[in-house]
């Protein structure tokens, strides 16, 4: 599991100061934490983080010597500064259901050539104790054909016991529509020119 380290912030040093410096702040919570604890990170670490992790992911946080179990809550990305701001922490206790999301991820989408692919839902939101939590929900859009529809209740997550959804069972989750006709359009338009 991958583990992330992470210093305790000082609250007399401002959120907007310490984003200069190079830092990303955030907090961790949860039942066996009292209140929440704030945190600063190096920019380049949470960077890293979010080359292979998303909000719903499950690591290991090191803190004062002590490895917390988490769950990635919440992301706050500035798009004008293209960056991230603050990244919040579940800590997770064994045995006990945690609200989490599971990313829905589409393969081979470049392989599709008979349709327009079009994704409606980017993630599936669930609850589940941690050894059940599901990071991604991964969609195979080669092996769509035109007219194909996937519902939240055709993916693996929804026929997971250990998973409870809170998702409508039957919100479209991913579509192969039928292309438009706009060369045929061009083609009508070129005739129309021939027999003038």
């Amino acid at each position: 599991m991958t583990t992330l380290k992470a210093e305790r912030r000082d609250m007399r040093t401002k959120a907007k100061k310490l984003r200069r410096e190079g830092y990303v702040t955030g907090n961790v919570f949860g039942k066996s934490i009292e209140g929440s604890i704030p945190l600063q990170f190096p920019k380049g670490e949470i960077d890293h983080l979010l080359k292979t992790r998303n909000k719903g992911s499950q690591i290991m946080l090191e803190l004062d010597g002590k490895q917390l179990d988490v769950l990635i809550k919440d992301i706050s990305y500035n798009s004008m500064k293209r960056q991230i701001e603050e990244i919040d922490f579940q800590a997770l206790v064994s045995g006990e259901k945690v609200h989490s999301v599971a990313e829905v991820v589409l393969l081979n989408h470049d392989k599709v050539t008979t349709g327009v692919l079009q994704q409606n839902l980017q993630e599936i939101p669930f609850k589940a104790v941690p050894a059940a939590l599901v990071e991604k929900v991964e969609i195979d859009a080669s092996r769509l054909r035109v007219g194909d529809v996937i519902k939240v209740k055709d993916l693996a997550i929804a026929s997971d016991p250990d998973v409870d959804l809170l998702a409508d069972r039957e919100e479209i989750v991913v579509m192969l529509l039928e292309p438009h006709n706009a060369p045929e359009a061009e083609e009508t338009a070129e005739e129309a020119e021939v027999q003038k």
